[in-house]
């Protein structure tokens, strides 16, 4: 049976390989061990026994922006659904976590497309999305194309929305 879940440090070499796999294929940026232990926390994978059949990261950039990165899945396991189960995994954290956009860099824009997502220009994203990209050999003139998603944000409480109230009108007050 096919479990998704939180990456654990086992997974890191057998993720490093996967991704790698699709970066050598030119489809992804590969990724180092090193950023890989860093973000774990990011990940998820597809796995079934002891294999690991895919892999997925969400990636916080910012108050309202996520990344959905490093979406790979096993030769010979793909078009089965395990791409889509780990982005919606992605998704489903996102909005948990109040973030409202979630963007992709892909040359697959056809699959994110399927989830939801829309083509958007490049520069639309802020200028900090792109530090990554300064260590990609086809820098600046990648092909990737952006993807944006929209998220139903959560429903705030009205005791945090008063909370958050208090919080203002006391930080408005003058101290003496």
């Amino acid at each position: 049976m096919i479990r998704i879940r939180k990456a654990r440090m086992g997974d890191v070499e057998k993720m490093q390989d996967l991704v790698n796999h699709h970066a050598k294929a030119g489809r992804m940026l590969a990724r180092s061990l090193l950023e890989l232990y860093e973000n774990l926390r990011d990940f998820y994978v597809a796995a079934e026994g002891g294999r690991l059949l895919g892999t997925a990261a969400l990636h916080t950039s910012w108050e309202d922006l996520a990344e959905v990165k490093s979406v790979a899945v096993a030769e010979g396991r793909q078009g089965q659904g395990l791409g889509r189960k780990l982005v919606e995994q992605c998704l489903t954290e996102a909005k948990d976590l109040g973030v409202g956009r979630v963007f992709a860099l892909t040359y697959v824009p056809g699959f994110f497309e399927k989830l939801g997502f829309n083509r958007i220009e490049r520069s639309e994203l802020p200028h900090r999305v792109w530090a990554e990209c300064l260590r990609c050999p086809e820098f600046p003139d990648c092909g990737e194309i952006a993807m944006m998603r929209e998220l139903p944000r959560k429903r705030r409480s009205r005791r945090l929305k008063k909370a958050g109230k208090a919080v203002r009108k006391s930080a408005g007050r003058k101290r003496s």
